[in-house]
């Protein structure tokens, strides 16, 4: 069965589901940015509730949810590019997440190095990049597994690289479905471990993060390397592994810093 003839009711018999901790990265100036434009907290906080306002409005059922977990649903502003579960324009948020935190290191790494790509004369960061790692607790019976059958028969489209119309299309028949969650193989991971696409802020668990960690990224002519001071924590990519998808292909790794 092609993707593009998957049906609600099709899908509503293959509902699992999902109880469980994912992870996602931000950069690390996500709060404090706003504190070099002012003399105290009090006069960030007001800066920062009138940047609130300018943003588009937060849907009501996520209202509840921490900024972190409720800002990829922010509707109104165009989305200017469309993702594996996300078509461009003025669409339904999805919160991209990672059953591991090495993978979202992987995911946050790869679009990293696909600026780099599309500036070759842009020499690699003399510094690393900090991120802020933060969990989320979801539970929901309403996911979609495309690592179990049957959809994984159709593994070949859940996984291109830059083509995802499947993907999209199935997402979309999905939300008609009512389902929650996508649970998904990452292909930016070399382990390729699972990813989670979050449809609806119901599959939420709890509304703010559980963990926190503090983690730097360092791109060179080597690869990644990303570590994690507490807890203790290495990953790291070589150039031989990130070189799967053809966007990077002609990627200058050999740059002065």
């Amino acid at each position: 069965m092609s993707s593009h003839i998957w049906t609600a009711a099709a899908l509503s018999s293959d509902a699992v589901r999902l109880e469980r901790k994912v992870w996602r990265l931000v950069e690390a100036q996500h709060r404090v940015s706003t504190l070099k434009l002012v003399d105290t907290l009090d006069e960030q906080a007001v800066l920062e509730d009138l940047i609130e306002e300018t943003k588009p409005a937060i849907p009501a059922e996520c209202r509840h949810l921490d900024y972190l977990l409720a800002t990829p649903f922010r509707y109104g502003a165009v989305y200017p590019h469309g993702s594996r579960f996300r078509r461009a324009g003025r669409t339904s948020g999805v919160f991209y997440a990672s059953e591991g935190v090495a993978t979202a290191v992987a995911e946050m790494a790869f679009w990293r190095l696909l600026f780099f790509a599309d500036s070759p004369d842009t020499p690699w960061p003399s510094d690393a990049a900090e991120y802020t790692a933060f969990s989320a607790a979801l539970r929901t019976d309403r996911t979609i597994d495309l690592t179990r059958p049957p959809l994984s028969k159709e593994a070949a489209q859940w996984t291109a690289w830059s083509d995802y119309e499947a993907c999209q299309a199935l997402a979309e028949t999905a939300r008609k479905a009512e389902f929650h969650a996508i649970r998904y193989q990452s292909v930016r991971d070399p382990a390729k471990r699972a990813n989670v696409a979050v449809l609806s802020c119901l599959a939420f668990a709890s509304p703010k993060p559980a963990d926190r960690q503090t983690w730097r990224i360092r791109l060179s002519s080597s690869g990644i390397q990303a570590l994690c001071e507490f807890p203790e924590q290495r990953v790291g990519f070589g150039r031989s592994e990130l070189l799967g998808d053809p966007r990077l292909a002609n990627l200058a790794w050999d740059r002065k810093a």
